[in-house]
């Protein structure tokens, strides 16, 4: 997939199937736009585009109110690439965008400079200053420039409409199964492996920590996830918090012991998938009845992974 910064290189393709938004987190709903966006493409011999914007436009326009992200950018572009986008462009939004309104941004952008043949925007999605760019206007415009424009259908789970901010709840309870429906794969962290005080090799369970590049982490406590080294999903055993017992102050940190395996992975860039919550974390009289507990997590993680279904799971990760 070819990555492009801005609108003004020479090199942009033209004559696009596109899409754009933000895109953060990449659920079920935003993969069938980019699933529309691709099989367009195809049948109009178009090359596949999405338009994201970088930073979400609530922290420039409302930062007071900006949502933390479910993805960094270079992990939803990542997975553009996985869904059969075959050119991003990623605009900078600060204040001199948003004051383009809309029209100009479909005259001068999507039509003169990516020559769109067909626009396709995810249900209530508004771009434009004062966000004035709906589907009607994409609609009304797309008829006077000559491109087709329609909106995508927005995908429900239990009657609930799956959007990042929904997600985003779903993790903040630890509900990971849900918050995995919703995405259509487990959610994810990753980040560097950076030295801590080393107290789990003590108790005879060494972790990894892990030093996040995403804000949005699930709610403290232990969870069964799946940790990628050297291109395999390990099944693994992952803490969320700030470490009661030892009383080591309000700074969350996320430990992940692997299981069945003894290498270093110091500096390195680890991804974690949270599979299944175990329980919350807790303040335990000393290491001994840390210790014990921590046993009777590892016993619940792995017969967690032998069900079958998870078997397949990690496999597909």
């Amino acid at each position: 997939m070819k990555i492009f910064h801005g609108t003004d290189n020479a090199d942009i393709a033209r004559g696009t199937v596109l899409t754009l938004g933000v895109f953060d987190g990449l659920h079920l709903g935003h993969q069938r736009i980019m699933k529309t966006v691709v099989e367009s493409a195809a049948v109009n011999e178009a090359v596949p585009t999405v338009i994201t914007f970088d930073p979400h436009p609530r922290a420039v326009l409302h930062p007071d109110n900006a949502p933390p992200l479910l993805q960094t950018l270079d992990q939803r572009l990542a997975n553009f690439e996985y869904l059969g986008i075959e050119q991003a462009i990623v605009i900078r939004f600060d204040r001199e965008f948003a004051s383009i309104d809309a029209e100009t941004f479909l005259r001068d952008i999507i039509h003169e400079r990516l020559q769109a043949r067909e626009v396709y925007l995810g249900k209530g999605f508004a771009f434009g200053r004062n966000r004035s760019g709906n589907i009607a206007l994409l609609k009304e415009m797309s008829r006077r420039l000559g491109f087709f424009a329609d909106e995508v259908g927005e995908v429900r789970l239990r009657g609930r409409r799956i959007s990042s901010s929904a997600i985003r709840h779903l993790l903040a309870e630890g509900r990971v199964n849900l918050a995995r429906r919703m995405l259509g794969r487990p959610y994810g962290v990753e980040g560097q492996i950076v030295h801590g005080l080393e107290r789990g090799r003590t108790i005879g369970f060494p972790t990894a920590n892990l030093h996040p590049q995403n804000r949005v982490i699930p709610k403290f406590g232990v969870y069964a996830t799946a940790a990628l080294i050297d291109g395999k999903w390990r099944r693994s055993i992952t803490n969320v918090g700030i470490r009661p017992t030892f009383d080591d102050g309000q700074t969350p940190s996320i430990e992940t012991f692997v299981f069945d395996f003894d290498g270093d992975l110091y500096g390195d860039v680890l991804r974690v998938r949270f599979l299944h919550r175990l329980r919350d974390e807790r303040k335990f009289n000393g290491i001994d009845e840390l210790r014990a507990q921590i046993s009777r997590d590892t016993r619940r993680a792995l017969d967690f992974f032998d069900h079958e279904g998870v078997k397949s799971m990690l496999d597909i990760l």
